[in-house]
């Protein structure tokens, strides 16, 4: 009794205001995204203080091959949150408890894998986006200190993806904005303080990283008890299921680092001054975007917890009022950063051309941000669904047919402003058809499958990662 009690607790958005959900999630998922963000930022702009363009366009470069990396650990943080609400939403505790535990073991040895392999070949693959002789120096040594790091970051992202299928938004924002406060107080010690300049940078967002696993792992296991160590019975109850949301929402997330690897290739024809301004871009996106980027995440527990529960009158209401929400976030985003334009180019020491392209984006290519919003919405919905193969083909359009002819085209006519001007429009067809879908989906669907179902028993000799009636601990 006491175990189904606590296991209705757990799934708190089975009830109450569905527009409340979606605004108390996105908002402290998107502050706990930001912060995430917000280290990279802080990079670029302390590097900008140093005055040498080639450095910040070093962060620029190293920034995409990161997305690349840091895409593989936002996709296996979805399918944690949505494989650990599902079982929470259909009342079974322990189940999830277990999903909680295999997924952040897949996640860790995912991370620690790509890291080895990526690491000997960093100079090639920075070369291939685009950088040449000391600004690509630079951007290597940059990634040497920063890529081993990522099991930390994929775990700490994993945590809040935990954090975020329990409701606990709270908690979910404080893993990663812990990490970015973390980075303020060290960025200008080691950057400036102990003259490591670029190099300081990376250790610096290497710590944050640390301190974002620590607390996440704190968060998880010390306030709710949802960390159980799997035995290999239980690895194998989660592989699947992980794995089905897992693959789809890596390749969904891989999509758009590929689409902007092009767009810097684009930019960089047109010298390290189109990087720079590109590198701001990139950085101010996030910042300014944060709500929409986390709102997969953040919607996605809302959506998965209904699943589980076979709602469908409240999974409709989860979409429509996250796309009310995305709506009147980037009208009020999009007039501040118009007005700010000139102040936002400059606290980034951007001139010239990196200026101008700073300043389009506040002016104009912001506003396109309201179509690559319903298109996150839409994964999200997508996702938790069992229709995670949705959310590869239209990510994957968007960062294919979405990007190259539109960004091609406008380079051929406008040059470095085309470029910028083309990424932004080719969202507009894809956002609209997935949303058009999204909705079609959760009207038809069969909703059968989402009943509440046993949890699978270990075989005989096995031993469960959870003691009889003690709840999800860490053994």
């Amino acid at each position: 009794m006491a175990q189904a009690v606590k296991s209705q607790q757990s799934a708190k958005f089975l009830t109450g205001s569905m527009m409340g959900h979606v605004v108390t999630m996105t908002v402290t998922s998107s502050i706990g995204l930001m912060a995430i963000f917000a280290v990279d930022a802080l990079n670029l702009f302390y590097i900008a203080q140093l005055g040498q363009q080639e450095l910040a366009a070093a962060i620029g470069y190293a920034g995409t091959l990161q997305f690349f990396l840091i895409s593989l650990a936002i996709g296996m943080a979805i399918a944690t949150g949505a494989t650990v609400a599902k079982a929470l939403g259909q009342g079974v505790r322990e189940r999830a408890a277990n999903m909680a535990g295999a997924s952040l073991i897949f996640v860790f040895v995912v991370m620690a894998v790509v890291s080895a392999l990526t690491f000997p070949f960093l100079d090639i693959f920075v070369e291939l986006i685009g950088a040449r002789g000391r600004t690509a120096d630079i951007a290597v040594g940059f990634l040497q200190i920063v890529v081993p790091s990522l099991p930390l970051l994929g775990l700490g992202m994993a945590f809040g993806g935990v954090l975020r299928a329990l409701g606990d938004a709270q908690r979910a924002m404080y893993v990663t904005l812990l990490g970015g406060f973390i980075a303020a107080i060290l960025d200008p010690l080691f950057i400036f303080g102990f003259e490591m300049g670029v190099n300081g940078a990376a250790t610096s967002t290497v710590l944050s990283r640390a301190v974002l696993a620590a607390y996440g792992f704190w968060a998880v296991q010390s306030k709710h008890q949802l960390f159980a160590l799997p035995d290999v019975a239980h690895l194998k109850d989660a592989f699947g299921p992980f794995w089905k949301i897992g693959v789809p929402a890596i390749l969904t997330q891989l999509a758009t680092p590929v689409g902007n690897a092009y767009v810097t290739q684009a930019f960089a024809s047109y010298g390290d001054d189109a990087v720079a301004g590109w590198a701001v871009v990139g950085r101010l996106m996030p910042l300014a975007f944060g709500a929409l980027f986390a709102l997969s995440g953040a919607v996605g527990p809302i959506i998965g917890q209904n699943y589980g529960a076979g709602n469908r009158p409240r999974i409709l209401a989860a979409l429509r009022d996250a796309m009310i929400f995305t709506m009147i976030y980037v009208i009020v985003v999009w007039a501040i950063l118009a007005l700010f334009r000139g102040q936002i180019a400059a606290a980034f020491d951007a001139t010239g051309q990196a200026r101008e392209l700073v300043e389009l984006f506040c002016l104009f290519v912001a506003g396109t941000f309201f179509f690559n919003g319903a298109l996150f919405v839409a994964n999200a919905a997508f996702n938790n669904l069992g229709y995670a193969f949705y959310s590869t083909v239209f990510n994957w359009g968007r960062a294919t047919i979405g990007v190259i002819p539109f960004v091609y085209l406008g380079g051929l006519w406008f040059g470095a402003a085309g470029v910028l001007v083309g990424w932004g429009l080719g969202a507009v067809v894809f956002g609209v058809a997935a949303v058009l879908v999204a909705f079609r989906t959760m009207r038809t669907m069969d909703l059968d499958e989402a009943e509440p179902t046993e949890v699978h028993a270990p075989p005989p000799g096995s031993t469960s990662a959870l003691s009889s009636g003690k709840g999800a601990g860490l053994h």
